[in-house]
Parts: C-alpha cells; structure tokens; sequence
C-alpha cells in the first residue's frame, strides 16, 4: 500500500508520545484555541445575522417593499396605477397611504406622531399590522368615524386605552375669529398594536385613509401614494429602478433599503468588525501552531539529521512539519465547527436553561425590545470560516517547516 513518506512519518510523530510534555501541552491549546475561535465566530455570526432578520421582519412588518409617491401634495388618479400595476407578477399587495406629522395631547400629556392613513381592507396585503394589535381591531377605522391606533408606547405615555379620546393636532392652520389656530380633531382611540421597535411602537398613529385626506386637507379621495409588496425582499432594488422607468411623470418609486439603508449598514459593519475581531482569536491560536512546531523542530534535530542522511530531501523534511502543523490546525477546526453548529442551533434554549439556573436574564424584556437570542445559522459563514481557519493554521506551518528543512546533518549530530 503506498503511502508518501512526509504522511507517514508526520501522522507518525503526532501519535508518538513525546519526550517533552511541554511541547504536548502547547499543541492541545493550540487545537482548543482555534476549536474554542471557531465555535465563537460561528455562534456570534449566527446570532447577529439572527437579530439582523428579527430586525428585519419587524421592521418590514410595518411599511411596505416598494413606496411609489408623487413630487406633488396630492394624487387622485391612483386607482388607474393600482389596477395596472395588478399586472406585475412580482406585485402581492397594493395600498394607499396619507403621511403626516401631528402632535396628540391627551390631559396635560403631549406627544409629537407620524399620522398614516390607511384603507383598512387593502392594508393587511402590505402590513402585519392586524396581527400586531393587542387591543381593538383594524375595521373598526371606518371613514367619517375620526378613529385611531396607536403604538403601545404613545399609548402609555399619554396614559389612554381603548375608547378613550385623544386631540390630534396638525400643522395646517384654520382661520378662526381670533387668527389662525392650527387643526385640531378629537378622535378616539379604536386599537392598540405592539410592533417591538421603538420607531413605530412610540409614534406612528393610524387612521382611516379617508379622515386623513379630510384632516390634512386633501381633496376627495386623494393620496400620498402606494405602498407594494413583494414576493421577494431582496428583489426590491432591482423592481424599484425598473418600475421607474414604467411610471408616469412625477411619480417616483423607492424600496426598503433606501428608507433603511442608514439602520442595515450600521448592522453591517458590526458584523464585519465582529468577524475581525473573532479572527482574531482563531489567528492567535493558529499562530500558537508555529511555537510547537519550533519546538518540536528543535527536539527531533537528530532525527531529520538522521533522515537526511538516509536520503530524505528538504522538501520531504518540511512535508514532515506541514502535516503536523495542519492536522492540528484540522482538528481544532473540525472541533471548533461542530461546537459552533451545535451552539447556534440550540441558543435559543440554551441561553434560557442558564438564566433559569443562575436566576438572571441577560435581556430583560423591559429593557430590550427583543429579549431572546434569535439565531440564524448560515451555512456560507461555515464553509468561510472553516477554510479561513484551515488556511492561517497551513500559513502558521510554513516557517517551522523550512527551518527543519534548512537543518545540516553534520551541525545536528555533532554531539550526538
């Protein structure tokens, strides 16, 4: 059975008990080093990417994939758009919007919000917000009734529930007998949602698309614009630049990451920052590889005086350290990925089993908005960070490799 001679002799040497123990105890942390780096760049990846999507899907969950607005106040011919666009397969769901700002005051309390108006039977296709409701219920917004939701958080701070009214205060003036005061409409407080992002659940205030259009001043019937969704997320780049080509004059078309783009690179460059400084860890336990293999190198001196005298070339010598060098680097690898894959698959009920047990939580839900640790395992991030790992323990071999190789018979047996 052939086997090359570098193989052989390197699996050799690794098995064989050595005469100097240190040499024993700075491989085994070398392999529990890159094992212990491994396990925690996938774990950490695994969970950011995890808050990343849990971000994502509320954040998503209240505003739309696409927005098509108009550079005008006010549009009117929108249900034309709304019944062609009908046509684009990639379109799930179409609504009109009114967006506002607008101050509530409740008692002596007073808060600043973003007014929406919404048809209450086209918005569930482009929101979630019907699921999002703790209280009350979205058909209960029916035009000409002045009914509003609210964030749970507006709701607290100006100390209101259910039935409850509320004075919406918009920027447009009325002339008054006394000068110009600005609008003020008394509604009632008709549903409750909890969305768990600060954004939305502390300022946003819906209300019937129709008394929006009536308390902005906006003829009959009149919007802001659309919002889409889509069957793809990811696509919406892409749909958005080759819808503004097929809009009329005037109506412009952005998607999600242009409204976000601020909030998901900030996300981003955490992850890359995260991934350096994990690497890191998994470099300096590689690069541990080069002080064993020193070593090592150093205590078999005449044992590659004695190969080479029976005819081993230098490249033999050093393939005789490289395998070494890279099965611990392999093993710690091999370790520090099922460790990893392990972690990140079972966090979610790991991390609650040690609060339990040590009678802490480490993300208080009064505190955070979410107060798990989502997890999403890629298997990209795996396979990168399994070869980087292979590659600076193959990179930390090289030295101690050619060292051994540039080793003279003579020089080494001189005493022996």
């Amino acid at each position: 059975m052939f086997k090359p001679l570098p193989l052989f002799i390197g699996f050799r040497y690794t098995r064989a008990k050595r005469r100097n123990h240190f040499i024993s105890f700075i491989s085994l942390t070398s392999i529990l080093g890159i094992a212990l780096g491994v396990t925690a760049l996938i774990t950490v990846l695994s969970v950011m990417n995890g808050f990343e999507k849990e971000l994502r899907s509320r954040m998503l969950g209240m505003t739309a994939h696409v927005v098509i607005s108009t550079m005008d106040n006010s549009w009117g011919n929108w249900q034309t758009l709304k019944h062609n666009l009908s046509s684009y397969p990639e379109i799930i769901g179409i609504a009109p919007f009114i967006q506002g700002q607008a101050m509530l005051t409740h008692g002596k309390s007073v808060q600043g919000s973003l007014l929406q108006g919404i048809d209450p039977i086209l918005e569930p296709q482009i929101s979630q917000v019907q699921s999002k409701l703790v209280a009350g219920n979205l058909d209960n917004l029916k035009t000409g009734e002045f009914g509003i939701i609210l964030g749970n958080e507006l709701a607290r701070s100006l100390g209101v529930d259910l039935g409850d009214k509320v004075a919406v205060v918009v920027p447009q003036s009325s002339v008054t007998p006394v000068g110009l005061l600005p609008r003020m409409k008394q509604m009632t407080v008709q549903g409750i949602f909890s969305v768990g992002m600060h954004e939305y659940d502390s300022s946003l205030v819906l209300l019937h698309v129709e008394d929006a259009a009536k308390l902005l001043r906006l003829p009959s019937g009149h919007v802001h614009g659309l919002n889409l969704k889509l069957n793809d997320l990811f696509k919406a780049q892409s749909f958005a630049q080759q819808l503004r080509s097929d809009l009329p004059l005037g109506l412009h078309a952005y998607d999600w990451t242009y409204r976000h783009a601020n909030f998901f690179k900030a996300v981003r460059m955490e992850k890359t920052v995260m991934f350096v400084i994990l690497t890191l860890i998994v470099a300096v336990a590689a690069f541990n590889i080069v002080s064993t293999l020193i070593m090592m190198v150093t205590d078999k001196q005449s044992d590659i005086a004695i190969l080479r005298t029976l005819g081993a070339t230098p490249r033999t010598i050093m393939g005789i350290f490289m395998v070494q060098g890279v099965l611990i680097g392999t093993l710690g690898t091999l370790i520090g990925v099922i460790g990893g894959i392990s972690l990140a698959l079972n966090i979610q009920v790991l991390i609650p089993a040690i609060e339990n047990f040590l009678g802490i939580q480490f993300l208080p839900a009064d505190v955070y908005y979410i107060s798990d640790l989502p997890s999403d395992l890629r298997w990209l991030d795996v396979y990168k960070i399994t070869a980087l790992s292979l590659i600076l323990s193959l990179v930390a071999t090289i030295y101690p490799a050619w060292r051994a190789s540039r080793t003279q018979p003579a020089e080494a047996l001189r005493y022996e």
